[in-house]
């Protein structure tokens, strides 16, 4: 299943640096291995936004909300989730 996920990030102002710093590397970390296994299919950053579009591929909804909840920034993002299907007239057979 696909899913067109929109995150936007809003840390504390407050929070310290070297806290921030330590969530944005685990964070780094984690979205790394999940695109590594496919699971976290593409990433892109919105520009001028702390904020990415990204799409999953996950095998259910229950899966794309543990990954969600186990993202370090989790406490702090706003999401906009999409289910995505395959369009009629795409010519990528791979967009499954």
């Amino acid at each position: 299943m696909l899913f067109k996920v929109e995150m936007v990030v809003k840390l504390p102002v407050d929070m310290p640096v070297s806290q921030s710093d330590a969530l944005k590397k685990t964070e780094r970390e984690l979205a790394q291995q999940l695109q590594a296994s496919g699971k976290w299919r593409h990433l892109w950053r919105i520009a001028g936004q702390y904020a990415n579009v990204s799409i999953f591929d996950v095998e259910s909804n229950e899966e794309l909300h543990q990954l969600l909840m186990s993202l370090p920034l989790y406490p702090y993002m706003a999401m906009d989730v999409t289910a995505l299907c395959r369009h009629p007239s795409s010519i990528r057979d791979a967009d499954l």
